[in-house]
């Protein structure tokens, strides 16, 4: 009986590993800094399984333990930087997607990474892992009213960003038999 829980417990968390790696795709924005969030929160789940109490919903906690360690990251990240001399900075190699589908996509994840990482977070958990938003609210430890309102501010920034893309096609200066001149307006008449 004891055996079979742990099998199960064990199936239950390599199930949660794709929705973990995706998560913490979206919190770091790099393949392989994501590998090792989700490394960091097998071990940090490990330490702490023992406050897992057995009512707890398995996914919100690891997605909970997955996020703290992102945060803990990232202060300890803030604080070896006031103390370094030198900022060492990443670039992402992107190749040119040869389709317009594939183009697009990549407009619409560099406006979803622009966005702040709390806004971020928020839109991952309710859009893309389908989670409710009393599990997302307690996976990042605030309020649903806060994660209302940073959802509200995610989704308006997108759209901000889609009605931008568009003005820019339709709407270009760049268009049309003006290009390139000047245009004035008279001021005074003598």
């Amino acid at each position: 009986m004891v055996l079979d829980r742990t099998r199960s417990k064990r199936s239950d968390i390599v199930d949660l590993l794709v929705p973990l790696r995706r998560y913490a795709r979206s919190l770091t924005r790099d393949s392989l800094k994501a590998d090792d969030l989700v490394h960091d929160t097998m071990v940090r789940a490990l330490e702490s399984r023992a406050s897992l109490r057995p009512d707890t919903n398995l996914r919100t906690w690891m997605m909970t333990v997955l996020h703290n360690v992102f945060i803990d990251e990232q202060r300890r990240k803030r604080v070896e930087a006031r103390h370094a001399d030198v900022l060492v900075q990443l670039s992402e190699e992107v190749a040119p997607p040869a389709q317009e589908g594939q183009v697009r996509l990549m407009q619409i994840r560099k406006a979803f990474e622009s966005l702040p990482e709390e806004q971020r977070a928020a839109l991952h958990l309710v859009t893309l892992e389908g989670m409710a938003y009393a599990d997302a609210a307690a996976v990042l430890g605030i309020p649903i009213g806060t994660l209302m309102s940073r959802l509200g501010r995610g989704r308006a920034a997108l759209r901000a960003f889609e009605e931008g893309s568009h003005k820019g096609k339709a709407g270009s200066s760049d268009e049309g038999p003006d290009r390139g001149r000047a245009h004035l307006r008279v001021v005074g008449r003598n």
